[in-house]
């Protein structure tokens, strides 16, 4: 594949995925606000924006095997941890925005233990055992059994998401 279409593919994946993201926070928004109609509309359009972005990553040949995808996804976790969140703490810290420091460090915090379950996942990925993570709705830590609270934000277990 030529260059340019490669990566207009990955910025329109880009593109897409951020546009997903974003109607759907647009969503849980009008749904607070009891706007059903534009929740509704939102959340198709939040679907229909996942539907591009899978399609764009996929003809762009970036849906390789699961074990590569894993280790895709310990590289992209280790990064953000490693570089791009303490890079975004370190200017957040400098103009005393408490709101993005507090959001950027949950976020590193998560991604290490992301990275660590994608480790694991490439290291068992022939395991035919069924596991269960749980998700905390607030930091974003994912653990495989319902802490009494989250070692992060401090979130009851209770709240945790199942899947």
């Amino acid at each position: 594949m030529e260059n340019k279409t490669l990566e207009n593919l990955m910025a329109a994946f880009a593109g897409e995925s951020q546009a997903n993201r974003k109607y759907l926070a647009y969503a849980k928004k009008a749904e607070a606000e009891g706007k059903t109609n534009a929740a509704k509309l939102f959340r198709a359009a939040s679907d229909a924006e996942a539907i591009h972005a899978y399609k764009h990553l996929e003809v762009a040949g970036k849906i390789l095997s699961t074990s590569e995808n894993l280790k895709d996804a310990v590289a992209g976790e280790t990064y953000e941890f490693e570089t791009m969140y303490p890079e975004f703490l370190e200017e957040a810290e400098k103009t005393e925005n408490k709101a993005a420091i507090r959001t950027f460090t949950l976020a590193l915090e998560a991604e290490k233990v992301h990275a660590k379950l994608y480790k694991e996942a490439l290291e068992n990925v022939d395991e035919t055992e069924e596991i269960t993570y749980y998700l905390c709705p607030v930091c974003g830590n994912i653990e495989k059994s319902i802490p009494e609270k989250c070692f992060i934000c401090n979130v009851p277990g209770s709240k945790f998401i199942k899947y």
